[in-house]
């Protein structure tokens, strides 16, 4: 499997600052999903197909390091990079402020049947496909 890495742009937003006008720290998450869901849709292949083809992906581990805080109307960067696809999917992300990473993540996410809920251990044809045939 190739490594693809793609980039995220996301500009702070006023309601994501906690009461010492830093980004809380929960928002990241929502951060790594608004890139992983880019990431996704730049391989042309994302969770709607994934749901279509009757597979969902649900997150099954997340690791986190905070290393500096972004605050209101920062734009950030937020890289992904494919790390695995069998038999879970693995992305590691870094949030950058300018040239400075912020922060670091990974995330695993397993395959799981639509209809049955049961736990797959091969990503969809076409999600393989669609890996094999990216171009940045």
């Amino acid at each position: 499997m190739k490594e693809i890495k793609t980039r995220t742009r996301i500009k702070v937003p006023f309601y994501d600052i906690d009461p010492m006008n830093i980004v809380w720290h929960g928002n990241y998450v929502k951060y790594l999903e608004e890139a992983r869901c880019d990431f996704f849709e730049k391989l042309r292949y994302n969770y709607t197909s994934m749901y279509n083809d009757g597979v969902m992906y649900p997150i099954a581990k997340m690791d986190l390091k905070y290393i500096k805080s972004a605050k209101f109307g920062d734009n950030l960067t937020v890289e992904c990079i494919l790390k695995q696809l069998e038999p879970a999917i693995v992305i590691k992300y870094n949030i950058y402020l300018d040239d400075e990473k912020i922060m670091s993540a990974s995330t695993m996410q397993m395959a799981v049947d639509v209809k049955t809920g049961t736990t797959l251990f091969e990503a969809p044809k076409k999600l393989t496909r669609a890996v094999e045939e990216y171009n940045e």
